[in-house]
């Protein structure tokens, strides 16, 4: 009796595990396709919405940028002294015309300001809605320099800047042996002119000497010379490579009075050397 009772529970046991097993299956093959649908279809659709939303406020912001609310109808331009504000300007306004303002291709204006004369850097702001304003840091002349088609304005890096138009009060002297070669030499040795240059001004200012002055020759770096006048005709007087004051002053005081018969002084060591004029014609005539 007691054996027939263990085997039936044995028997009842097997369908009751596979039943609880095809209802757990059943579960889960219902669960999967209804968690898919509820989570990923709808961000999904949310991704989509946002990506629609985005095009059409770009291509509705296009559409209010290129409005003519945004065409350009000033150009601010400050900073200039030497640079022409109007071609600045020109640039500016022209570049916007087509774009508007807030389209415009700042990057592009500011490259074409820079490559104007004297402009040195430039930096460009919208002022909305219709509004442009460039601010300008020049280049400042040092320098006069004597060159085979003209004198030009130079800066402190060599670049020379602009033909001279005018007579330039501040720059009173001009300076000629200029390097117009676009060698490596060249260039250094053309820097190192304008801070020769440069010196001399500054010494013979201090020393209430630079109206005797005319031009200076560096050429040779090594024997710079200042051009006066005496007696009415052109003068060299050797000034060294430092005390440009003493040694101008030391040389006109030579030669003063005596322009007609001598049209240079060499400087030898701390002596004054005069060289005669018609020495030097006749050697001229010679060759």
């Amino acid at each position: 009796m007691a054996s027939k009772i263990k085997r039936k529970s044995i028997t009842d046991k097997t369908p009751r595990t596979a039943i609880k097993r095809k209802a757990a299956r059943g579960r889960a093959s219902v669960d999967g396709p209804s968690r898919f649908g509820s989570f990923f279809l709808p961000l999904f659709l949310s991704i989509c919405l946002l990506i629609c939303l985005g095009v059409l406020g770009y291509i509705g912001m296009q559409s209010v940028t290129a409005s003519k609310f945004f065409d350009v109808k000033s150009v601010d331009v400050r900073g200039t002294d030497r640079a022409a504000k109007d071609d600045i300007a020109r640039i500016a306004s022209n570049l916007a015309e087509k774009t508007g303002v807030w389209n415009s291709d700042l990057a592009e204006m500011k490259a074409r300001i820079e490559k104007q004369p004297f402009v040195k850097t430039a930096s460009i702001s919208r002022v909305l809605p219709s509004g442009l304003r460039v601010y300008v840091v020049e280049r400042v002349p040092i320098a006069v320099v004597k060159l085979s088609g003209g004198s030009m304005l130079v800066d402190s890096d060599g670049n020379l800047l602009a033909p001279v138009n005018k007579p330039e009060d501040a720059l009173p002297i001009t300076l000629s042996g200029w390097d117009e070669s676009k060698t490596e030499k060249a260039i250094k040795d053309n820097l190192e002119r304008i801070k020769l240059y440069q010196k001399m001004l500054n010494e013979w200012r201090e020393g209430g000497l630079i109206s005797r002055v005319q031009s200076v020759n560096l050429a040779d770096l090594r024997e710079p010379k200042a051009v006066t006048e005496d007696s009415g005709k052109p003068v060299t007087i050797d000034v060294g490579k430092d005390n440009f004051a003493q040694h101008l002053k030391n040389g006109v005081s030579a030669i003063a009075g005596k322009g007609d018969m001598f049209d240079g002084v060499s400087l030898v060591g701390s002596n004054m050397i005069l060289s005669s004029r018609k020495n030097n014609e006749l050697d001229v005539a010679s060759r």
